[in-house]
């Protein structure tokens, strides 16, 4: 079978020529919706707990209506239930003016519909959701939430008692939601590497390098609130100390937290004031020489290519070449 590439990377599914936007994504599941009843049927049981006739249901996609915004997805079949669907990529949730917004739209405010309700989906995972949703009801109607991961295990439900078809349009659709799912460039040799210090956490008995090189893992705060700090996780860290590179580490997996304590029991049981990225490491990778910090700030970060960081002098080098290529 011939091979498809689209920006360098391998097309595995006809998703993926929509796009990964927030609004692809929702074009997306909104297709799915429409052309596989057995989905939207998992779907609709899952938000509200119903049975519901598929033949029924009408799909709006990004309805605006003035002063109330845009909606992504506004499903209901005008008489058990009106759903207005909020999708976000990556570990976001709505905020409470949108969700405030979509519960005053005339269209579900006078709805007769039985049950209504507005569902974030994102990559969150219900129980993140479930704490930091910023409510969760609005004017008398719930909210309620849906991890891709979660969308992703009732499309491969669905897929019993489907047409052929049908199937493989979820399977496309699954693996789409695979990719989604984590924000990291898998394709990507870029490597952030980060400053790290002997000193420690406030009142947490473990060093910055203990947390590297005896736990294997790594955290830092999602970027947006401080300058610098990367807003999704990287393909690849690099940890510099002693005035030099020490290793390089493959992120194996990564989760989002407030409270550091759930992963470190070393760290106090206090709540951040912002989301912290946690990072799983893979095996260290070792340069053959000493790479030196070059000219640098003390705890400054940057980028650079993989290969560059291993055949370099100075990891200044090694941003300075990486940033040529570019």
């Amino acid at each position: 079978m011939s091979e498809l590439m689209s920006h360098g990377s391998e097309v595995t599914s006809v998703f993926q020529l929509i796009g990964t936007l927030e609004n692809d994504i929702t074009k997306s599941i909104a297709w799915a919706l429409c052309k596989c009843p057995v989905f939207m049927k998992k779907i609709i049981a899952e938000v509200l707990n119903i049975d519901i006739n598929p033949e029924m249901v009408r799909i709006g996609y990004q309805e605006f209506e003035k002063d109330k915004g845009i909606t992504d997805l506004e499903i209901t079949d005008d008489e058990s239930f009106f759903i207005i669907v909020e999708a976000k990529r990556g570990w976001i949730l709505p905020y409470a003016e949108q969700l405030t917004l979509y519960s005053e739209r005339k269209a579900i405010v006078q709805s007769g519909a039985k049950q209504k309700a507005i569902v974030s989906m994102s990559e969150c995972s219900k129980e993140y959701a479930k704490s930091y949703l910023p409510f969760h009801e609005v004017n008398g109607i719930p909210v309620l939430h849906l991890s891709w991961a979660r969308i992703y295990d009732l499309a491969n439900e669905s897929r019993v008692g489907s047409s052929i078809a049908q199937r493989n349009l979820l399977k496309e659709l699954m693996e789409y939601l695979g990719g989604i799912m984590t924000m990291q460039s898998k394709d990507s040799n870029w490597v952030y590497v980060v400053s790290v210090g002997t000193g420690h956490p406030d009142n947490c008995e473990l060093t910055w390098i203990d947390f590297v090189e005896k736990r294997g893992r790594y955290f830092h705060p999602i970027g947006g609130g401080r300058k610098g700090w990367p807003k999704t996780p990287p393909n690849y860290i690099g940890f510099r100390y002693y005035g030099q590179l020490q290793s390089i580490h493959h992120i194996e997996d990564y989760i989002v937290t407030r409270n550091l304590h759930e992963e470190f029991e070393e760290m106090p049981d206090v709540e951040c004031d912002m989301d912290h990225f946690v990072y799983k490491l893979g095996p260290a990778i070792k340069p053959a020489h000493i790479v030196k910090t070059g000219k640098l700030y003390p705890t400054g970060r940057v980028w650079a290519m993989l290969d560059t960081l291993l055949t370099s002098d100075t990891i200044s080098e090694a941003r300075d070449i990486s940033y040529a290529r570019e």
